[in-house]
């Protein structure tokens, strides 16, 4: 799994694998969706390669990459474990946020209306 995240860890090579969710690419492809040259491409995708993200399959003259599922699904089980304990962990805050807003509305006494004040008339000088 270490390897999936190292080879994820580079923005490039995670542009290529959200490019590669829409279904197999050519290098060519890849290089011109992304605006890298091949040689990079390349590099790149012999990384996710050895990573096991993806696997090639030749056609014609051309070399298709496609994605592989089995890492995505290893490293997906693996966060599900932190997802549940953050969805309890978020739970337990807005449980205990509510009671917080629940003890200061009880606490607060009602604001009475508003009287209005009296106002004072000027006195009219005599004149």
């Amino acid at each position: 799994m270490l390897q999936t995240f190292t080879a994820l860890a580079e923005p490039n090579r995670l542009r290529i694998v959200e490019l590669l969710r829409a279904g197999p690419q050519p290098v060519g492809t890849i290089g011109e969706r992304l605006r890298l040259y091949q040689p990079q491409v390349s590099k790149h995708l012999r990384v996710l390669r050895d990573a096991g993200l993806v696997d090639v399959h030749p056609r014609a003259q051309q070399r298709l990459y496609a994605l592989r599922s089995e890492p995505l699904r290893d490293l997906d089980a693996w966060l599900e474990h932190f997802r549940s304990l953050w969805d309890e962990r978020l739970s337990n805050l807005e449980r205990y946020l509510v009671e917080m807003q629940l003890a200061e509305s009880e606490r607060q006494p009602a604001i009475a209306p508003m009287t209005p004040r009296p106002t004072k008339r000027r006195r009219e000088k005599p004149g």
